[in-house]
């Protein structure tokens, strides 16, 4: 006997209720429900079972990655595309996320068959784009069907190395009662286009959107089911957008590539340090460090500025670090060096707009804070790398071999580290520290 069950669902992210409601309780939407019936027949319940493997009986082929030759994107992916995967690019509006991936595009579409699926413009407007960025590979074919269905059907039937969804907010699913773009109906484009990938060997690069809080839109379990997740940020001082890996199952995650925004559409950035260095201040309230982002080393300066305050509670103003950490380190000063920072209004920032975050930055805010104070500037060319503890030591960082090598190669003349911290042979002069005490020497007390 067949068995009809009604039920209500919201359009906007699938909630089920037994019942009609007015407001979705799930994300808050009104007037979303719709009736939907569900026939039940009764059959014998007969499911397959799993085939199970041992790991010896599992070939291991090794696959070869899918190089773009665009160094930057091939650096931040890990060494290049890996077959199958499901990738998922997101940034800004405005911000180059099309520009960027037509022109990896048309790269891979040197030596692969390549499907840009564009749900969002006309593929007469994306043709104006190509002709402007001097894409016009063969292999590169195009097409503004934005059924989900149909995309996927195409690249079963022809096989491509890869597809281009651009983007996945403006696809629908045949059948589908919720709007294109809802949690509901992204979590099920998610999953087919997961079992696209896994099962038809056809890697799958899809943008998404972002929300006002700069995250990517939709359910979290989206970036769980994807293996690789990069955002393309705007960089403040130029005209440069940095593409940083936070997701990628393929390689390191924090992994970063810089491009520059051109007439002739993105264009790498190889030596970022040169840039950087170009505008540093050799004045007081800075100080130079150097940190790790992915696998590169990046030479950036802290800028800091103590004032007495004329409020009662004195400001705190930080931009490109954890405020909190500033203040601790304002507070380890105050403590151990009796100097009344907490009277002053302090103000600290990352030189170029960029966001750092780890202990490894503490000296080098430390000083930019003692610079300020004194109104001293620190040796000019001199790199601080330590981490500070609350008891005012100062322990070494990891990596600093890296970092060493990379100062070394724009004249880097001193280095300001941990007593204990261990250094490879180098060109640079070595001033130790081991409590936050000795920083006074750098500095001429009257």
């Amino acid at each position: 006997m067949a068995k009809t069950t009604i039920s209500y669902a919201c359009s906007s992210c699938n909630y089920i209720s037994v019942k009609w409601l007015g407001c979705c309780p799930d994300c808050s939407e009104w007037n979303t429900f719709d009736e939907q019936e569900k026939t039940k027949t009764k059959s014998p319940s007969i499911i397959a079972a799993s085939t199970l493997h041992s790991l010896n009986d599992i070939s291991l082929e090794n696959q070869p990655r899918i190089m773009s030759g665009i160094d930057e994107w091939d650096r931040v992916l890990g060494g290049g595309i890996m077959p199958s995967s499901l990738l998922v690019l997101t940034g800004d509006p405005g911000i180059g996320k099309s520009t960027l991936l037509l022109q990896v595009c048309n790269a891979l579409a040197q030596k692969n068959n390549i499907f840009y699926f564009s749900t969002e413009e006309s593929i007469h407007q994306v043709k104006q784009r190509a002709l402007r960025l001097g894409c016009n590979s063969e292999l590169l074919r195009f097409s503004d069907n934005p059924d989900l269905g149909a995309i996927t059907s195409t690249a079963e039937q022809h096989q491509p190395s890869a597809i281009i969804i651009d983007s996945i907010q403006s696809c629908f699913i045949p059948g589908s009662q919720s709007l294109p773009g809802s949690v509901g109906q992204l979590r099920e484009a998610i999953f087919q286009l997961m079992r696209l990938a896994k099962e038809k060997g056809i890697t799958v690069i899809i943008t998404g959107h972002i929300t006002k809080e700069g995250i990517i839109a939709g359910p979290k379990t989206l970036e769980h089911m994807v293996d690789g997740v990069f955002y393309l940020q705007g960089e403040d001082q130029w005209n440069t957008r940095i593409l940083r890996a936070v997701k990628n199952r393929f390689g390191a995650i924090n992994e970063i590539g810089f491009f520059e925004m051109g007439e002739h559409g993105l264009q790498e950035v190889s030596n970022i340090n040169a840039h950087l260095l170009d505008d540093i201040s050799h004045e007081s309230g800075a100080s130079l460090i150097s940190i790790m982002e992915g696998s590169r080393p990046l030479l950036l300066e802290i800028q800091a500025l103590t004032i007495q305050s004329k409020l009662a509670m004195p400001q705190r103003v930080v931009s490109g670090i954890d405020h909190k950490q500033v203040i601790l380190i304002a507070a380890i000063l105050e403590k151990y060096l009796h100097i009344k920072l907490s009277t002053h209004d302090v103000f600290c920032k990352v030189s170029g707009g960029f966001k750092i975050k780890g202990s490894s930055c503490d000296l080098g805010i430390a000083l930019a804070l003692l610079s300020s104070y004194f109104q001293q500037p620190l040796p000019e060319k001199t790199i601080a790398l330590g981490e500070i503890s609350l008891t005012g030591n100062i322990k070494p960082v990891n990596q600093i071999n890296l970092l060493v090598r990379e100062a070394e190669k724009f004249q880097i003349k001193q280095l300001l580290v941990a007593k204990q911290q261990k250094i490879e042979k180098t060109t640079c002069a070595i001033k130790t520290f081991h409590h936050v005490y000795e920083l006074l020497t750098l500095f001429e007390l009257s």
